[in-house]
C-alpha cells in the first residue's frame, strides 16, 4: 500500500506507458501490419524461439487479465446483487465469454464498442459526483502527499505501486494489430494514440486523486476491487449503488471480452504458422471461429479465477507486458539499422532507452513485485514451452511468420472477418 499518494502510481505508470507507445509508434509506422510485439522481436533478432515466447506471452498476458476482470466481476459489482459461490459466478462468466467469442468477431467488436460507452460513463459518474463532494467541502487533501512506506522505503513502496498500477495503462499490443485497417496509418495513427493515451491517463489521475481526498486510504485498500463503490458512497450518497455496480458488470465484462478475444486468436495464429499443435487451429464447420483455442484459453482463465488472487492476477498481467515491453523498447533500437522507403514516426531516442531501463526494472524483483507473480507467470510460460516442444518433435523446424498472426487470408481455413 503506498498511502493516500495515489495519484503518484498512476502518474508514474502513465510515463513508462507513454515511453513504451513511441517505440510502437515508430515500429507501426515502419511495418504495418498486424503482429505486434511478436512481428517487431522477429525483424529485429529473427531467433523463431524468441519470437514463439514473445507471442505467447502477449497472449498469457490476456488471458490473466480477462481472468481478473472475472475475479472483479464476482467478488465485487455481483455481491451488490446477489451472494454465489466464485466457482459458479467463475464458470457462467468465462462460458459466456467463450461463447461471445464462439459467435464471431463481429459480435465481439459491436459488444465491446457498446460496453466502453458503458464503462466511460461509470468513470464520469465517480469524476462528477467526486468534484462536487470536494467543491462541497468534502476531502482531505492533505492525504495526497502520504505515502506510507510501511516496512519499505518510499522508492520500494513508488515502485510497487507502479508495477500494479501499470496494469491500467496497457492496450498498444492489442491496438497496433488494427494499425492497418487505417486509411493512413503512418499520419493517424500516432496521433490517436497518444491522444487516447492522454485522455485514459488523465481520467486515471483524476479518479485516483478523487479517491485519495475522499476516503482514507486504508478504507480503499481494505474495499479492494470495491474502491470506486466506497468513493462513490461517500460523494453521493444517494446515488443506487446498484446502478454503478451494473456499470461495473458490464466494464469488467468488456474487458475480458476483449483480451479473450486477442488470447484466441493468437492460439489460432501460432497454430496455423505450425508452432503449436495444429488442433489449435480447428475452426468451426459454420461459424469459422478456432473453437479449440477458445475452448483451451477459457480453461486457463477459469483456473486462475478460482485459484489466484484479483491482485496477483493483476500484477501477473502487468509483469508479462513489461517483460514484451522491454524486448520492443530494445527492438526499436536494434531496428534502427535497417531503413524502409516510406516515412514513418520516428522515436526520439531517449524514449526507448528509458523505456528499456524501467520496463525491465519494473519486470525485475528489485521493484518489489512479489514472487508469486513471478510463479504464475513461470507456470503459463512453461506451458508454452511444453506445447513448443512437443509441436517441435512432431512437425519439426518451422519458420515463424507473425506478420501472418491476425492475416486471415493466409490461412488454409480462414476465419471469415464478418464473423
Amino acid at each position: 500500500m503506498i498511502g493516500g499518494a495515489l495519484w503518484v502510481p498512476f502518474l508514474g505508470a502513465f510515463v513508462v506507458a507513454f515511453l513504451t507507445a513511441f517505440s510502437y509508434l515508430e515500429l507501426v509506422g515502419k511495418y504495418p501490419g498486424a503482429g505486434g510485439a511478436a512481428l517487431y522481436t522477429h525483424r529485429a533478432f529473427g531467433v523463431q524461439f524468441l519470437t514463439f515466447m514473445v507471442t505467447f506471452t502477449v497472449m498469457c498476458s490476456g488471458v490473466t487479465s480477462a481472468a481478473s476482470a472475472a475475479k472483479a466481476f464476482g467478488d465485487t459489482y455481483l455481491k451488490q446483487f446477489a451472494v454465489l459461490p466464485l466457482w459458479l459466478v467463475a464458470l457462467v462468466f468465462v462460458a459466456g465469454l467463450a461463447i461471445i467469442n464462439f459467435r464471431g468477431v463481429g459480435e465481439s467488436v459491436k459488444a465491446n464498442v457498446l460496453l466502453t460507452c458503458i464503462e466511460v460513463t461509470g468513470l464520469a459518474i465517480i469524476i462528477i459526483a467526486g468534484l462536487w463532494a470536494i467543491g462541497g467541502g468534502q476531502g482531505e487533501p492533505a492525504r495526497l502527499v502520504e505515502i506510507n512506506t510501511g516496512e519499505t522505503g518510499p522508492f520500494l513502496a513508488i515502485t510497487t505501486a507502479v508495477s500494479l498500477a501499470f496494469f491500467a495503462m496497457v492496450g498498444f499490443e492489442d491496438s497496433v494489430n488494427m494499425a492497418e485497417e487505417t486509411k493512413d496509418p503512418v499520419k493517424i495513427f500516432p496521433r490517436a494514440m497518444l491522444l487516447g493515451m492522454a485522455v485514459a491517463g488523465t481520467i486515471y489521475v483524476v479518479v485516483a486523486v478523487i479517491s485519495s481526498m475522499l476516503v482514507p486510504a486504508a478504507d480503499l485498500a481494505e474495499a479492494g476491487s470495491g474502491a470506486l463503490l466506497t468513493v462513490l458512497e461517500v460523494s453521493a450518497p444517494g446515488f443506487p449503488l446498484q446502478l454503478f455496480a451494473a456499470i461495473g458488470l458490464l466494464a469488467v465484462i468488456n474487458s475480458a471480452l476483449i483480451n479473450m478475444l486477442m488470447a484466441s486468436r493468437l492460439l489460432y495464429g501460432m497454430a496455423n504458422e505450425r508452432v503449436l499443435p495444429s488442433v489449435f487451429a480447428t475452426v468451426h464447420p459454420t461459424r469459422r471461429t478456432p473453437w479449440v483455442s477458445i475452448v483451451f484459453s477459457s480453461v486457463i482463465a477459469y483456473i486462475l479465477v478460482v485459484s489466484v488472487d484479483l491482485s496477483v492476477l493483476g500484477g501477473t498481467t502487468a509483469l508479462l507486458l513489461l517483460a514484451v515491453f522491454t524486448i520492443v523498447n530494445i527492438a526499436v533500437l536494434v531496428l534502427r539499422k535497417k531503413t524502409v522507403e516510406h516515412k514513418h514516426f520516428r522515436a526520439p531516442t531517449w524514449a526507448p532507452v528509458l523505456g528499456v531501463f524501467l520496463c525491465g526494472f519494473l519486470a525485475t524483483p528489485l521493484s518489489g513485485r512479489p514472487m508469486i507473480q513471478f510463479l504464475i507467470a513461470g507456470i503459463l510460460l512453461v506451458v508454452g514451452l511444453v506445447l513448443w516442444l512437443v509441436n517441435h518433435l512432431v512437425v519439426g523446424r518451422v519458420e515463424f511468420d507473425p506478420s501472418h498472426l491476425d492475416d486471415s487470408r493466409e490461412h488454409p481455413h480462414p476465419i471469415d472477418p464478418k464473423k
